[in-house]
């Protein structure tokens, strides 16, 4: 997208009202309160977000040679996001913090956090490896997701399945992005990139702390065939990303570092494949999320039904 037409954009969206207000959400426990909740055991316990609704229908895997995947010990803005459920039961989720004026957001996978059951100690860690915390954890204040994936489910909104969050600062004060630094947001990146980084936090008993993933591949235009998730998502080949890598960064080169293009997610909720992801089509409606973050307008919500 031409920079001139995406100034034009911004400028435009900066007219856009705040969403109708809603009622105010619990207030973000402070850091100190999440800091000492999430220990290196309860997060190496913790567990994949649960996606509602059935499995569904599996697409050939591909039969060119997958791309490998191999553990390291993670970039400074690509991170986890920490919780407990109306359970108890510990969940996570990938997160990257992009560049804001206020150093305070992170974007993921909207089913990730889409769920309206109660949520508890739900926090950001920056660069989380081996249980360890190596830039603090942040608290999260607000959760953006678009009005649409709310109200279509995590199939019929699929293409929208993105959210911003607005976290608050660690224990000392810092605010996230001037502790870890951030990617450029890139919207209408296209679908065809030859060198694209995915990261992911995988979900897996078989190594205490685990390390996220990285991969490098190349990224294609998929047209989904599935009438209940329509869309066109961008589809990258990377072998071993399973269940817990929901959320993770799909990355490109630009003149700051990285840009992020995409996230884990989107159709079938990232794909039916360790070896096959997806994420939605990065828009006007992801820039919209980010705005109403940045201006810290009232969020949309699940609908009440009457």
């Amino acid at each position: 997208m031409p920079l001139t037409a995406l100034l034009a954009l911004v400028l435009g969206l900066c007219a856009v009202p705040a969403p109708p207000a809603r009622a105010a959400a619990a207030p973000a426990p402070p850091a100190s309160a999440v800091d000492a909740y999430w220990t290196a055991g309860r997060m190496e316990s913790a567990r994949p977000v649960a996606v509602p609704g059935p499995p569904a229908a599996a697409r050939p895997a591909a039969a060119a040679p997958v791309p490998p995947s191999h553990p390291f010990d993670g970039l400074p803005q690509v991170g986890t996001f920490f919780w407990t459920d109306a359970t108890g039961t510990g969940r996570f989720c990938g997160g990257t913090v992009v560049r804001s004026p206020h150093r305070n957001l992170v974007v993921t996978a909207g089913h990730c956090l889409r769920s309206p059951d109660p949520r508890k100690y739900l926090a950001f860690v920056p660069q989380y490896h081996d249980g360890l915390k190596p830039h603090g954890i942040y608290p999260v204040e607000r959760i953006y997701l678009d009005q649409r994936y709310y109200d279509l489910g995590t199939d019929g909104g699929a293409r929208w399945d993105y959210a911003v969050v607005r976290v608050g600062p660690r224990e000392d004060g810092a605010r996230v992005q001037r502790v870890t630094g951030g990617f450029d947001l890139l919207p209408y990146p296209g679908y065809d990139h030859p060198d694209v980084r995915l990261i992911g936090y995988p979900g897996s008993s078989d190594a205490r702390y685990p390390k996220p993933l990285d991969c490098s591949s190349s990224t294609h235009r998929y047209t989904s065939t599935d009438p209940a998730a329509p869309g066109d998502f961008l589809e990258i080949a990377c072998a071993g990303y399973i269940g817990g890598t929901s959320g993770g960064p799909f990355l490109v080169r630009d003149i700051g570092g990285y840009a992020l293009i995409g996230v884990i997610g989107g159709y079938h909720t990232g794909g039916d494949t360790p070896d096959v992801s997806y994420s939605s089509y990065f828009t006007a409606d992801l820039l919209l999320l980010y705005l109403h973050a940045v201006r810290g307008d009232t969020p949309a919500a699940p609908r009440t039904t009457a």
